[in-house]
Parts: structure tokens; sequence; C-alpha cells
């Protein structure tokens, strides 16, 4: 697999210097840089964006940046990220990514818990718009919690991507594992594949990154 993604990644287009740069400083600083959504993934994000249009993104787990600098290098002609992160001590580092990519006026970041950030966007949802794509890769112990919350706040034909929906194949094992992360994985699957509200469908890159789009 490691050889497939290395050809993968030698036959795409080049990875932005500013995303290489995150990439490098993501593997200096912290202890969890398997945690990046990486060139890949990040240039499908680049490509979302692009095709549907979307002006308005809300990203709930912005980590260092990375995903967000894919999401908002996207916005060709215009438009805003409001990015959610519960960590300060990279604050530093996820802006000096941005400026080196061009988009750091693009891009709001909100640090403080995720779901109480939420209810206080949802209220200006009313008078700004509702979002256009909305990327869930935040505490999986909360996906239902997240979902619930941006449901109302995603736009009609828009489009909730969430990460990590495969858990390293955890949901498959008989029985499931008891630990909080997977379990709450494995109910919001069942949940988001029994919601007539939207379509659905789950795509095996990396570790898993369902599409739904509301109906």
């Amino acid at each position: 697999m490691e050889d497939l993604a290395k050809y993968i990644i030698a036959h795409s287009s080049p990875e932005h210097e500013a995303l290489k740069w995150i990439r490098k400083q993501t593997n200096l600083r912290t202890n969890h840089a398997r945690m990046l959504s990486g060139p890949t993934q990040g240039a499908l994000l680049t490509t979302l964006v692009q095709l549907s249009g979307a002006k308005r993104i809300l990203e709930i787990g912005t980590f260092t940046g990375y995903a967000t600098c894919c999401l908002a290098l996207g916005l060709e002609g215009g438009g805003h990220i409001d990015t959610l992160e519960i960590n300060d001590e990279l604050n530093d580092l996820i802006t000096a990514g941005w400026e080196r990519a061009g988009v750091a006026s693009l891009v709001s970041l909100h640090n403080g818990d995720a779901l109480e950030t939420l209810k206080n966007l949802a209220a200006g949802c009313a008078s700004d718009g509702l979002y256009d794509l909305v990327f869930i890769d935040a505490n999986k112990r909360h996906y239902r919690a997240y979902y619930d919350l941006v449901f109302p706040m995603v736009r009609k034909g828009g489009l909730i991507l969430a990460d990590n929906t495969l858990w390293d194949g955890k949901i498959l094992q008989d029985p499931l594992p008891s630990d909080a992360q997977t379990q709450e994985i494995a109910r919001f699957n069942d949940m988001v594949a029994a919601d007539d509200r939207v379509s659905a469908f789950i795509l095996p890159l990396r570790d898993g990154l369902t599409f739904i789009r509301k109906k």
C-alpha cells in the first residue's frame, strides 16, 4: 500500500509548497502527524470545493491547518471557512501555514469546545446564510452530536464529509471493540445509513471518508 500511495502522489499534480511546509512542521512539532489529511485526501478536498462551487465552508477539527488550507485553495472565486479547534497551542503554526498559502484572509479560526462553538455559529446561519460544505474531523466520541448540530446549518444539496469512518477497520470487528471512539463511529455510520434526508456513501480513502449529501 505504501508503494501504491507513492505512485499516486508521483502521478498527481504537485503538492502546494505551503502544504509541504505544514506537513513538515506537523511532523516536527506534534506526536500525531498521522492525523494530517495528507496529499491525496487534501487534493480531493480542494477538488470537491472547486467542483461544487462551495463558498461557505465549516470545518470541525483544524489540527495544524492542512485540510483547512486544502479547502481554502479550492475557493478560487472567493469564499470563507469557519474552522473549529479546541487546542490553541499550535495557532502560530496554523496561521503561518495559511499565510504561506495566501489563504489566511479566507479563514476564521474558532478556538474552544466544538459543540459550544457550533451552537453559537448556528445562531448566525439565519442571517449569514447556510453552509455549502461541512468537514467533520474532530473528537470521534461526538460525531453524532456534530452531525445533529450541523445538519440544519447545511443548505439543501450541500455536502457533509466525515473523516475516519472506517476507523482502522475496527468497525468490522466482531465483537465490536468497547472503546468509546469505535462505538461512536459505528453508531454514526448506522445513523447516516438510515437517514432518509440524505444520500451517502463511504469512500475507502485512507481511514474512510463518508460523503453525505443533504437532499
